[in-house]
């Protein structure tokens, strides 16, 4: 396989089609993601278990107290949340559903691709994408929680233990990304259910270990290269906030965090335009890496699309 051929008909591709950019906004919907930062004070004292255990059963009881007065709000908020999450899920599968099909019509010669056009094509794949994202995700919890779970109750020295397991769990999951991004490829381009698309992926990975892992090693250091250079601004906003914060106890100048807070909102915009155009490339290249690898047909049909109750 030619990898500039690949990297460079990436990049024509995004560049022409800058609609695929929106589907790329969308697919980081479903990557989630998130940080913070935390300061406290009163928790620093070196005082002893018996004096404290008092307070953290007061904070508990007026916790409580203002929780059981506010079960409305409560609700509202656990009930947004729930919305919001399935919105991001959905507009997520779709908009990596719609860079895939975007990336193959583009690939096959089509001069101009549509949001709408796309958005209408994408959705009757829509639970086969979601379909296997949630069983590997089960299938990860799985294995998560009894492994955490170990680890709390001992104390730690289960985490010890299982140090050895967990060096064969990272590059399984690795290897699990990689058929999960080739498996979508292959259902979407091949309109293949979502047991048959899990098979071809895994064949073309298992068939193909070596391009894979340098499309993997090149996509994986330049993603993480351009997110260090997209999150540097941000975190140049924000981490003068979070040092006065710790720095006076929780009570850093009102000055300070009205600047932090503008700064934060008017970059946050361009940070999610440039994580999106860094998603759309990547999964471009992916799509085309399938293509390149399996050549379907040498005329690059395009994959008939199932009708919207499919």
């Amino acid at each position: 396989m030619d990898f500039g051929e690949v990297l460079g008909r990436a990049w024509q591709i995004i560049w022409k089609h800058k609609v695929l950019w929106i589907f790329g906004i969308l697919a980081g919907c479903a990557r989630g993601g998130g940080g913070g930062f935390g300061g406290g004070s009163g928790w620093r004292e070196n005082r002893p278990l018996d004096q404290i255990q008092p307070d953290i059963q007061q904070y508990l009881n007026l916790a409580g107290d203002w929780m059981s007065s506010h079960l409305w709000l409560i609700a509202l908020v656990v009930l947004v949340f729930l919305i919001v999450m399935v919105l991001a899920i959905f507009l997520g599968t779709i908009g990596r559903i719609g860079l895939i099909r975007g990336t193959m019509k583009a690939d096959g010669g089509a001069d101009r691709l549509g949001f709408g056009e796309l958005f209408v094509e994408s959705r009757p794949f829509f639970w086969r994408v979601f379909g296997l994202s949630f069983f590997f995700g089960l299938a990860f919890l799985i294995i998560l929680i009894p492994l955490i779970l170990l680890g709390v109750v001992t104390a730690g020295v289960g985490f010890l233990c299982l140090l050895p397991l967990v060096c064969v769990l990272v590059p399984l999951a690795l290897i699990a990304a990689v058929v999960i991004e080739e498996s979508n490829v292959a259902m979407v381009t091949e309109n293949l259910r979502l047991t048959d698309g899990v098979r071809r992926g895994w064949n073309v990975v298992k068939k193909n270990p070596g391009p894979i892992f340098v499309i993997w090693l090149i996509t994986t250091v330049a993603s993480f290269i351009v997110g260090l250079v997209i999150a540097l601004p941000l975190l140049i906003a924000v981490v003068p906030t979070a040092i006065g914060f710790a720095a006076t106890g929780g009570q850093p100048p009102a000055a300070m965090i009205i600047i932090g807070g503008l700064c934060l909102a008017v970059y946050l915009p361009i940070m999610l335009v440039a994580n999106g155009i860094l998603t759309t490339y990547v999964g471009s290249v992916w799509t085309l890496t399938y293509l390149r690898l399996t050549r379907p047909g040498e005329n690059k049909d395009i994959a008939p699309v199932l009708s919207a109750n499919a």
